[in-house]
């Protein structure tokens, strides 16, 4: 998992409080509200989230732990098939995980 440096989501994270304060001053202000928009987005994309608070507190724990903590709170520690133990199983993702190979593919299988 690739996380971003944290003097970038320090300087995202300031700019996303300081236009909601702007935002909160002038709510009627369609530019303000924009720029405000744009940088939750930003802080979203940033940290992974969906929502622009949800990103805000991630930031913000983000910046306030060690990489290992951080990691180990959301518990997204990175994992492959080799840490795998024999009763788990990769999560499925797509439709040949569901349905295996399309048949062609298993045609020409058999050939070999």
């Amino acid at each position: 998992m690739l996380l971003p440096a944290k003097a970038e989501v320090a300087r995202q994270l300031r700019r996303y409080r300081a236009w909601e304060r702007v935002m909160l001053a002038s709510p009627a202000d369609r530019a303000v509200r924009a720029t405000f928009e744009d940088s939750g987005y930003t802080l979203c994309v940033l940290m992974g989230k969906r929502c622009a608070r949800e990103a805000a507190d991630a930031a913000e724990r983000y910046l306030r732990s060690t990489l290992g903590a951080y990691l180990g709170e959301t518990e997204e520690l990175p994992r492959t098939a080799g840490y795998l133990r024999e009763s788990e199983e990769l999560p499925r993702t797509g439709a040949a995980d569901m349905y295996g190979p399309p048949k062609a593919h298993q045609h020409f299988a058999a050939e070999r």
